[in-house]
């Protein structure tokens, strides 16, 4: 192998096999601007000019060596001596002023194509046209490339906190920090784009297999650590969704090529104000007017079930009498109260389930944790080979959607004095999961950025906007 050459670790081998015509395995970020008072008429043209005099920076200008090879035991990235700068950055516009659903049309269209495999895997589309002068960049990248935690950290060190500044270079043209080796599965494991129950499994796998090379001896001791565990259903604890108790649903459909991209914003002293009110945390509050706008969403397509859906949530935990820094890694599975009417009472639904679930994780050690978190997933495979069949398996479903919380700058940030308003993830829908759905915090606001089928989710972007109702719903019967 050439010293230029790069192997793929075995998560990112899972992300080029699980490449397939309806299951896309890139995660994409949408980042609107408003363009300095000054800037020219040619501002973006010299922008993107002035990129293309610049190197592009590994790992921007890597390909797989073997592309064809899809199913290959080993990959390995080499640098594109051929790096055709006009394929993967473009320029594209919408008919003048465009609002936001033509946004929202024009980012479902580019998320619902391949990456081309055959060149470094990633685009970033430069789309004008927007109401105001307005501009935004959609960026798409394959997630064997960059996960979202480097994401993330890309694009805090390509943006800049000064309005004044006007030498922020594009990310492909910044170079990425030396490390001597991925980050821990602690640091990644709730940040990003995409973090989905694809993702989070792959990445609960590797750092099993962590364990077991430091010093955990065999999955036997993973097995032990959680069977020495404490599992309560008592008390609180009877609010803990447990893996066989999500209803069938349309989000748990065998997906299409086809996407839908919807967001919303919310300022964040309005789901802080609730927070505090009720004793909830923000993602318990984000969570409820989520399950607020799906609940409404269903029952306008006569889809509703009896029970509550239930999300998939990725999150971090300090274990019990750890004196560190670090944090461990978990996964919930949490009651969206779908099933419930009154606003404040599936708040407090929502809060008591995922309370309960994170005082159990606290419970456990790191391996329990580890061992835990893949048995309560395990029960997955049989909803996704029902959703890939078409058969209604007797398998039980183990969630309906994705929901995940990436923390996001504070600051506001710049690219050459435009400012960002908002960042809004798009992630990964797959097959017995239609519907992803991300949120990330940015400045002084809260981001929600919806991912889903086309076909077996039309008209999403309604979703969004209830969602904003199920807000104000919340609002009002607080005051109360």
């Amino acid at each position: 192998m050439s010293d230029n050459n790069v192997r793929l670790g075995l998560q990112d081998l899972m992300f080029i096999y699980g490449e397939t015509s309806n299951s896309k395995m890139h995660v994409a970020g949408l980042l609107p601007f408003t363009p300095p008072a000054d800037a020219p008429r040619d501002y973006l043209r010299d922008m993107i000019d002035e990129a293309r005099q610049l190197e592009v920076m590994a790992p921007w200008n890597r390909k797989l060596a073997h592309p064809r090879l899809q199913f290959s035991p080993v990959h390995d990235w080499v640098t594109d001596e051929d790096f055709d700068f006009d394929y993967h950055v473009r320029r594209s516009a919408l008919a003048s002023p465009g609002d936001e659903r033509e946004l929202g049309i024009l980012v479902s269209r580019l998320h619902s194509n391949h990456l081309d495999l055959t060149r470094p895997p990633w685009e970033i589309h430069v789309i004008e046209g927007l109401e105001g002068g307005r501009f935004a960049l959609y960026m798409k990248i394959h997630h064997a490339l960059v996960d979202g935690y480097s994401a993330m950290k890309m694009l805090a060190r390509s943006l800049s906190t000064d309005a004044e500044s006007r030498d922020t270079r594009m990310f492909f043209n910044v170079p990425m920090p030396q490390r001597a080796a991925r980050p821990p599965v602690e640091e990644s494991a709730d940040s990003g784009f995409s973090l989905n129950p694809l993702t989070f499994t792959m990445r609960t796998l590797g750092g099993i297999g962590s364990a077991v090379s430091d010093g955990v001896s065999s999955a036997v001791d993973l097995t032990t650590a959680l069977v020495n565990t404490q599992i309560r259903r008592d008390g609180e604890y009877a609010n803990i969704a447990g893996s066989a108790s999500a209803p069938h649903s349309i989000l748990n459909k065998r997906i299409s090529r086809n996407r839908r991209f919807a967001t919303q914003q919310y300022e964040f002293d309005r789901l802080k104000a609730l927070s505090s009110q009720h004793g909830s945390t923000l993602n318990d509050v984000a969570l409820a007017i989520i399950g607020g706008g799906l609940r409404k969403f269903l029952t306008n397509m006569d889809e509703l079930p009896e029970r509550s859906l239930i999300a998939f949530l990725p999150v971090n935990v300090r274990p019990k009498g750890d004196e560190g820094g670090g944090n461990a890694v978990g996964a919930i599975l949490t009651p969206m109260g779908t099933d419930i009417e009154d606003p404040v009472e599936r708040l407090e639904s929502v809060t008591a389930a995922t309370r309960a679930s994170k005082a159990q994780l606290r419970t456990m050690s790191p391996t329990a944790i580890l061992a835990y978190t893949a048995a309560l997933l395990a029960p997955a495979g049989g909803q996704i080979a029902g959703a890939l069949t078409g058969l209604h398996t007797p398998w039980p479903y183990t969630f309906n959607l994705c929901v995940s919380n990436v923390p996001g700058p504070r600051e506001s940030l710049y690219l050459n004095g435009s400012r960002l308003e908002a960042t809004y993830p798009v992630s990964i829908p797959m097959h017995g999961m239609a519907l992803n759905i991300t949120l990330q915090s940015y400045a002084e606001t809260m981001n929600f950025g919806f991912i889903g089928c086309r076909d077996a989710l039309p008209s999403l972007q309604r979703l969004a906007v209830y969602t904003g109702d199920a807000l104000a719903d919340l609002e009002k019967a607080s005051l109360h």
